[in-house]
């Protein structure tokens, strides 16, 4: 999907690709219609460092 130049600095959902006019809109949007999968999203993720990663101290 191509958005005008108009709507390029609009939060856009990267998970239904719908577009908002601040922030805040697309914080309830995903609170609302997404909530379920986010929440999933957050279990199901493990933050460590990828193999071959190098630590810098």
């Amino acid at each position: 999907m191509v958005l005008p130049l108009v709507d390029e600095s609009n939060p856009k959902c990267y998970m239904c690709h719908e577009g908002f006019k601040d922030i805040e809109k697309l914080r309830e949007h995903q609170a609302q219609k997404h909530a379920d999968s986010i929440q999933q999203e957050n279990v199901n993720t493990k933050r460590e460092p990828a193999p071959g990663d190098v630590t810098v101290f």
